[in-house]
């Protein structure tokens, strides 16, 4: 199980970005989403497009983020562009694919415990950059982009690839 933690979630200010961190985590191939705070909205939000289009995918709200970080049972994976370069340690990930995974994402300035309680710090590039971009990168590599295979069970919705105009199927 993938689950994608975000941290520093500002109710006016970041809406948009969390429900997109939680939007790409679910199409990547993350299992769970988990937002720091007491804003539903991001939540709520990724939850309906999963009721919409399928999928197992859960959205969840936490107060306590340093305890769930915490009592996480699984490896803990900090993307920051402070970490050592993915394409370094991307083969060593790959070996805990079996296990839990937790993705912790910052919006704002990370706590320095952060850094010490995950066992690793992961860098998608080393300047400023978008954290959706970076899960998006690290998680169609984690995966070996077996995400875009992935069917969603129970999808009300589903677009129909072609090559010009739009081609949607409701069930």
């Amino acid at each position: 199980m993938i689950t994608v933690l975000r941290y520093g979630h500002r109710a006016v200010r970041d809406k948009r970005t969390t429900t997109h961190v939680g939007l790409v985590a679910r199409t990547f191939g993350a299992d769970r989403f988990i937002v720091v705070g007491s804003d539903s909205v991001p939540v709520n939000t990724v939850n309906n497009v999963t009721e919409r289009w399928g999928g197992d995918f859960k959205a969840e709200k936490v107060k306590d983020w340093r305890s769930f970080l915490k009592n996480f049972k699984g490896i803990r994976i900090h993307l920051t562009m402070y970490g050592k370069p993915l394409s370094e340690v991307i083969e060593k990930l790959q070996t805990y694919k079996k296990e839990d995974v937790l993705i912790f994402i910052g919006a704002e300035k990370v706590p320095a415990d952060v850094y010490e309680t995950c066992e690793f710090n992961v860098a998608v590039g080393n300047q400023p950059h978008s954290e959706i971009a970076a899960l998006a990168i690290f998680l169609d590599r984690f995966t070996g982009g077996k995400w875009e295979k992935k069917k969603f069970k129970d999808a009300k919705l589903v677009i129909k690839p072609q090559e010009r105009g739009k081609k949607m199927e409701s069930f």
